[in-house]
């Protein structure tokens, strides 16, 4: 390693903000969860939008030390255009050359060139 190399890594090193930081230790009080009432499971029945009920401990989410654990919170306490991230984006048919044609033409290229590329693994 040149001296170059070493000044540099160094100097990355003392400089670096990443160093400061750490991963966060399980949590010691993932018994701890929140107290929902009746009225809020009922609504909750009604219309579930999330995988997880309110008050559930999100494990993995705090990856910085000294922070709370991650607590989910009722669905109504979220945006809702968060509820839409999932679903599949819809393009008007807008004739020859738009955008849905184009969409399509290149998935089924791709879907082409794919299916190429496992026929000459054969």
């Amino acid at each position: 390693m040149s001296f170059l190399a070493l000044s540099r890594s160094s100097i990355r090193q003392a400089f670096s903000p990443c160093l400061a930081r750490g991963y966060a230790a399980k949590s010691s009080n993932t018994e701890r969860v929140l107290n929902v009432s009746a009225k809020d499971t009922s609504a909750a029945e009604e219309k579930t939008l999330s995988s997880c009920p309110p008050g559930t401990i999100l494990e993995g989410l705090n990856y910085l030390k000294g922070q709370p654990p991650v607590i989910a919170l009722p669905d109504d306490e979220y945006p809702p255009w968060l509820w839409d991230l999932m679903k599949p984006k819809v393009y008007e048919d807008d004739g020859p050359g738009g955008k849905a044609e184009k969409k399509r033409l290149r998935r089924e290229n791709q879907q082409r060139i794919k299916d190429q590329n496992f026929m000459k693994t054969q």
